[in-house]
């Protein structure tokens, strides 16, 4: 089949299916069946079909180098379950039908493989986090071994969930206008107030040219308020986010509930050009915020202005993850079907240390995580600010090693390192510690099924990223998806978008 066939069964079927769930929505007010100059109620909102100039920015990628072991045996690095990466990578190869318009910079290869589901055990006991060890050869290396490091939270029961706090902050500045912005943020935040409760309160504070409170305090039950609240806003003006933000963490303290989850929700193409509008600023600012006990997500949105620098900065220091939301579908991903990992953190300031044995391991490299490295120091330092994971969430990691001896010489028993996890929990600011080894007997006669799933998605974004492996392919990451479960239309989608590039 041909590359634009494929891709077109590909974006009918995804058609169809948001079809399929308006159908299910109560149609006195689904935001799935409004059209979006319906929704927005302003000439302001209408498509731009013009074609504008790229002014996406993106923090620049430099790929792991091998380590040898008998030099630095110790590796460390925070945790990162965000998953904006594969989703705004997905956005530029159906806007293109193929990969040359997908910058090297956006492909984070850790975050596209947290994007996906894997078959982990839960923890047991008072671990907060399973470890699952899988090793097997690597597809792209033959000669090396890829080593599968995977983290599993225990999945929360939303039935008994914490009252949340929740302070919607949404950008409504002129850059939103277009239908993949506003529109889609309000459809989004939309479905998640379907999810509340008479426990929840709910604020809305947009920003543009100056911020303003919409909504203030109002209880979950309150849907029909909530809702008409969001499809009221209209896009235009400058984007002051530094006045936005301060004022949302004002009303998620005046709000604060003790035991709750409190968190400010920003939904924003990143934009930001009046007050603190750079990086190093809004880190800052961020990271004063987080002080207050009141956590921070980031949702992205929009095409052709995105500030992912500043989105991902923004949610690494305020104790959050980043998504991007590129459909209806993707909304009701993040903020529905995964809303317990993407709003209820389990697990805060997550470092990963792994000791390599010098005897068992000559050489080993970290896939993925660049910007996500800590120095071994930094491990011990409650002080110094990691990842969180959220309840139901799992964090898979890759290291490609080189043995000392070939595998038929190496011993089963073996130790290839030690594993080290510190964490808190999430409203504690002392961490624990637990220690996993890792040794040969995690090798399978075949390659595990979550390894081969992780390799293919590791291998797709070396490729999209120019960061290409020995003998890579797209025929060898199909060959990897024959060997794993295909389980859930994610993956099958991803499946699909490898046939196109192939």
């Amino acid at each position: 089949m041909k590359k634009h066939s494929v891709l077109a069964v590909l974006l009918c079927t995804m058609m169809a299916a948001m079809t399929a769930c308006s159908d299910m929505e109560n149609e006195t007010h689904d935001p799935m069946l409004v059209a979006p100059q319906e929704q927005t109620g302003g000439d302001n909102m209408e498509w731009n079909e013009m074609e504008m100039p790229n002014q996406e920015e993106y923090n620049a990628v430099k790929e792991n180098a091998f380590i040898l072991t008998a030099e630095q045996p110790v590796s460390t690095f925070s945790a990162d379950v965000d998953t904006a990466s594969y989703s705004n990578v997905r956005r530029m190869i159906r806007d293109s039908y193929g990969s040359r318009s997908v910058d090297p910079n956006a492909v984070r290869i850790e975050e596209m493989i947290n994007y996906f589901s894997y078959d982990y055990p839960e923890p047991e006991g008072d671990a907060p986090l399973s470890v699952t060890p899988e090793l097997y050869d690597c597809p792209w290396n033959p000669e090396h071994q890829l080593l599968l490091l995977g983290l599993q939270a225990e999945k929360l029961d939303l039935s008994e969930r914490a009252p949340m706090n929740l302070v919607f902050l949404i950008d409504v500045s002129g850059s939103m206008y277009t239908q993949d912005k506003l529109p889609l943020v309000q459809q989004a935040l939309s479905m998640l107030a379907g999810e509340l409760n008479e426990n929840d309160r709910i604020s809305i504070v947009t920003y543009a040219g100056e911020e303003r409170v919409v909504l203030e305090g109002v209880s979950g039950s309150e849907s029909g308020t909530i809702t008409d609240a969001i499809y009221d806003l209209n896009a235009g003006g400058s984007t002051a986010g530094e006045k936005g933000i301060v004022r949302a963490y004002e009303i998620a303290s005046q709000y604060f509930i003790e035991g709750g989850n409190n968190r400010v929700m920003l939904a924003t193409d990143g934009d930001l050009n009046v007050g603190l509008s750079s990086e190093e600023e809004l880190k800052k600012l961020i990271e004063e915020k987080r002080e207050t006990g009141v956590f921070l997500s980031v949702l992205g949105f929009g095409t052709g202005n995105l500030k992912d620098d500043r989105l991902e900065t923004l949610a690494d220091n305020g104790n959050g993850s980043y998504a991007y939301i590129d459909s209806v579908l993707e909304a009701k991903k993040v903020l529905v079907q995964e809303m317990g990992g993407t709003l209820y953190t389990v697990a805060k300031d997550v470092k990963l240390q792994a000791e390599f044995d010098p005897d068992v391991v000559r050489s080993y490299r970290l896939v993925g995580y660049e910007n996500r490295l800590l120095a071994n120091e930094d491990f011990d330092n409650d002080k110094v600010d990691a990842g969180e994971i959220g309840a139901g969430h799992s964090v898979t990691a890759l290291y490609e090693i080189e043995l000392t001896q070939p595998v038929a010489q190496t011993a089963e028993d073996a130790q290839l390192l030690d594993l080290s996890i510190r964490c808190k929990a999430p409203d504690s600011d002392t961490s624990q510690l637990w220690e996993y080894p890792v040794t040969m007997a995690s090798r399978g006669e075949t390659i595990g099924k979550n390894l081969a799933f992780a390799a293919a998605v590791a291998e797709f974004g070396m490729l999209l990223g120019g960061r290409e492996p020995y003998q890579a392919s797209y025929e060898q990451i199909q060959e990897l998806l024959a060997q794993t479960d295909m389980q859930d239309s994610y993956r099958q989608e991803f499946q699909e978008l490898t046939e196109v590039l192939k």
